[in-house]
């Protein structure tokens, strides 16, 4: 299988990123791996699609020693044709990306596809998910309530409603940008509303006490709850101190999942969208029993549910791939996102 993976930048320091977890798998599984960031994308002359790439030669890795063989005098860089591959993945995250870099994957993914190459997420479904306002999307009984506007007095009405309320802006990721905000308390409401304002719309949720506890990361794959050797990929996130962010940058502890039913019933409920969209691996960030965030862009975390679950879930996102790959090579023709979520 040829593999190129589209990063946001080539030389990452994050050796224990699910990106490059995957990227090691495939080069150990005999597999051709090239990574190429969104500002080294072409399209050329002759209607196809170009990179300038880099990969390593064929061996063993861990996840660190590809970042290390990446960024030595072992790597290859040379321009390749994406249309020559047989999967291209999207590993590039929007939110930390400027301008033109945000939509670069999607644009040049989707014409990738023209020529028959398996891209995932698909960039049809990620144009639709460049904000949170795609969680909104979704059925109302799995999302909490939610307001999304540029007007304080709209705020300050939702806040009076519900008496307590988290504020953050409607794009961004990492945690950056979240306020608690409680009418019973004191409180700048019209700073934190400035603040949160100045780049764009302002997201704001009702509260779920259940947020105490941290929250969730469920991964599925082709809609269903991604399971390798009877566990589950999920891990469990818990806030930290007075901080009301769970996320791993916001200084959240990591301990593992206890999944119970009502999760998988959340699972189930986004499951037939997902899989219409195109959405091949996905991240749910559950808080009892509501989705706060759905990941479709570069979903990290998945070496953590490793660590606790004791099983190598990256060999199973590249045994779902490997499939996909034969079913196009055998039957010679485009499928739609359903017939591929089945492969």
């Amino acid at each position: 299988m040829k593999l190129g993976i589209v990063v946001n930048v080539m030389d990452s320091n994050e050796a224990g990123a699910t990106t490059y977890r995957f990227a090691a798998e495939a080069i150990n599984r005999g597999h051709e791996v090239w990574i190429v960031s969104t500002g080294n994308l072409s399209y050329d002359p002759d209607d196809t699609i170009g990179g300038f790439a880099r990969t390593v030669p064929q061996g063993s890795y861990t996840s660190a020693k590809l970042l290390d063989a990446m960024k030595s005098d072992k790597a290859i860089n040379q321009w390749i044709k994406l249309d020559e591959l047989d999967v291209v993945l999207l590993r590039n995250n929007p939110s930390s990306q400027k301008g033109w870099a945000q939509s670069a994957g999607i644009h040049f993914g989707r014409l990738a596809m023209r020529h028959g190459v398996i891209v995932v997420n698909d960039p049809n479904g990620l144009s639709k998910a460049m904000n949170k306002l795609y969680l909104q999307t979704f059925p109302e009984m799995v999302r909490p309530r939610t307001m999304v506007t540029r007007s304080l007095e709209r705020v300050e009405q939702f806040l009076d409603d519900e008496g307590t309320i988290i504020i953050k802006p409607l794009q961004g990721s990492g945690g950056t940008g979240v306020f608690i905000v409680r009418n019973a308390e004191e409180h700048n409401l019209e700073e934190i509303f400035a603040s949160v304002s100045r780049d764009g719309y302002v997201m704001a949720q009702e509260y779920l006490p259940a947020a105490a506890a941290g929250d969730t990361r469920l991964f599925l794959m082709n809609g269903m709850p991604l399971r390798y050797k009877g566990k589950y990929a999920a891990f469990r996130r818990i806030r930290t101190g007075d901080d009301i962010r769970s996320n791993i940058h916001a200084g959240g502890r990591l301990r593992r999942a206890e999944l119970n039913d009502t999760m998988f019933e959340l699972a189930e409920m986004v499951r037939p969208r997902l899989v219409e969209d195109g959405m091949f691996l996905v991240g749910l960030d559950i808080v009892g029993d509501k989705l706060m965030e759905i990941n479709v862009f570069s979903p990290g975390g998945l070496g953590s549910a490793q660590k606790f679950e004791k099983v190598n879930f990256s060999r199973a996102v590249l045994e779902a791939l490997e499939r996909k790959v034969q079913y196009m090579s055998f039957y010679r023709r485009s499928f739609s996102n359903v017939e591929l979520a089945t492969l």
